[in-house]
């Protein structure tokens, strides 16, 4: 990223994130996605700092001058976090970034200072509408992240049925999208991610996925991207919460099982696990992508 333009720390944040997603077991968003930022239209515009543009004791709405969305929502988590723990509860918006990563990142920052968190986007359209053949709503995911003992319980899921950065990935290394997922540019059914790319991907669940959103391009009519957090103690004492709610996890994963299953799985807890195992073994990468990271660092050019 240095070599790209960032800056020491800007790279710090983006490299970070990258590693976090895949010590969590999600390849297409670990560090294939820094070749992914050098390759956005927007990367090589103009940088500015962010901006506050409408701001109250509890809100701010944030120019994110054009910023990686990464750096961007690192930011407005940091705000978010402060102004919940001030006021109680917290609203941050921001617009003019770009590709912000894994939402669930963000979320769990809130989550370990103590909060609950509510993060949205919406992206640029790459979903069609049910029975539509062209793109007309972002994959617009949605995450949420609550205080527990021990680890947050993180909730993480978009509204298509397919992301778009695996799908970025698998153009990149030419594999196949799993069937039914995406359209073509004639609204055919496709595998093909290059095809997929210049149609649409499908939204989850049909009308449930569309549904979704569409509440997330709602939202971010004032703001593409979107944080709530407030403090649990507005309601009950924190130490209760995350009791009550670990405790209501516990009950959850107790649930007898059907045949042939081994475990009640909460989600956010198979990428916690991975987060461990591959801290200590060490993460596997293409070697295409190692080459192209290689000669990402070693270019020259400015952001």
């Amino acid at each position: 990223m240095r070599g790209i333009g960032y800056e020491p720390e800007e790279a710090r944040i983006l490299a970070d994130h990258v590693i976090d997603a895949a010590l969590c077991g999600y390849e297409y968003s670990g560090l294939p996605k820094l070749l992914n930022v050098a390759d956005h239209p927007r990367h090589k515009a103009g940088r500015s700092p962010m901006r506050a543009l409408r701001e109250t004791g509890v809100s701010v709405l944030l120019d994110g001058g054009n910023q990686s969305g990464m750096l961007g929502m690192y930011y407005a988590t940091r705000t978010v976090i402060e102004r919940a723990q001030a006021h109680g509860i917290a609203l941050v918006g921001v617009n003019n970034i770009w590709m912000s990563g894994r939402s669930a990142y963000y979320v769990e920052m809130v989550a370990r200072a103590g909060l609950v968190g509510i993060h949205t986007v919406a992206a640029p359209p790459m979903v069609a509408p049910p029975g539509g053949a062209k793109a007309a709503l972002g994959t617009n995911p949605i995450a949420f992240g609550f205080p527990m003992e021990g680890d947050p319980l993180v909730i993480d899921l978009g509204t298509s049925a397919f992301m778009g950065t695996d799908l970025q990935f698998r153009q990149r290394l030419g594999i196949p999208l799993p069937e039914g997922v995406a359209i073509d540019e004639h609204g055919r059914p496709t595998t093909d991610a290059e095809a997929a790319r210049r149609g649409a991907i499908l939204p989850f669940g049909g009308h449930k996925g569309y549904a979704l959103a569409l509440a997330m391009h709602a939202l971010g009519v004032s703001a593409e991207y979107l944080f709530i957090a407030f403090r649990p103690d507005l309601f009950a004492p924190l130490e209760d919460y995350r009791r009550a709610l670990a405790a209501e996890i516990a009950a959850i994963k107790a649930t007898p099982r059907q045949d042939g299953v081994d475990e009640i799985r909460i989600p956010g807890e198979r990428a916690y696990r991975d987060r461990a195992r591959l801290a200590r073994e060490g993460l596997e990468i293409d070697r295409r992508i190692r080459d192209a990271l290689v000669a990402l660092a070693e270019s020259k050019g400015g952001a």
